[in-house]
């Protein structure tokens, strides 16, 4: 005599040899899990904005000191042929540069005034073009006039005496 379970017809008690049917396995939600991970994402989000922001300054630290840095005609011929120029006679005054490369310049000393563009991020493994006028070069939040992270190309227009800063963009061209 073989014996096949088989479910009892509605309204009726099963056989009683026959064998208890399948427990189903307890639904774990994870929700402990969860919360860890959402805390723990939290806590990053929240420092990176704390780095990013600058943070405040509860030790009563100063701001780095800026130093100043000497060209001589010969490093500046160097700086030149390296970024694929020539460097014009080395008795007159150089005039501010027209193209922009990552970096951090004094407008009308460093970069002419005006108006530049560029193709957008640099090609790399994390295309982030970034931008940002200063009306110094404390490089404080609350002396930041304008700043931007392009997905494509962009323009910016910057005035004598701003500092303009640079970061994972193509090279910037002065248009007018």
């Amino acid at each position: 005599m073989s014996y096949s379970p088989q479910p009892a017809p509605s309204g009726q008690q099963p056989h009683p040899c026959a064998p208890p049917p399948a427990a189903q396995p307890p639904v774990t939600r994870h929700s402990g899990l969860k919360i860890a991970v959402g805390a723990g994402c939290a806590l990053v989000v929240f420092g990176l904005g704390v780095t990013v922001g600058g943070g405040s300054k509860k030790d009563g630290a100063e701001p780095a000191r800026t130093g100043t840095v000497t060209v001589t005609a010969k490093t500046a011929q160097a700086a030149a042929e390296k970024a694929g120029r020539t460097a014009g006679p080395t008795t007159q005054a150089a005039a501010p540069a027209t193209t922009v490369s990552p970096g951090s310049y004094l407008v009308g000393k460093d970069i002419a005034a005006g108006t530049y563009r560029t193709g957008g991020p640099a090609a790399s493994d994390v295309p982030l073009c970034y931008w940002a006028r200063a009306k110094d070069s404390s490089g404080t939040m609350a002396g930041i006039l304008a700043n931007g992270t392009p997905k494509g190309p962009a323009r910016v227009t910057v005035n004598t005496g701003e500092t303009f800063e640079t970061h994972g963009c193509r090279q910037w061209t002065r248009i007018g």
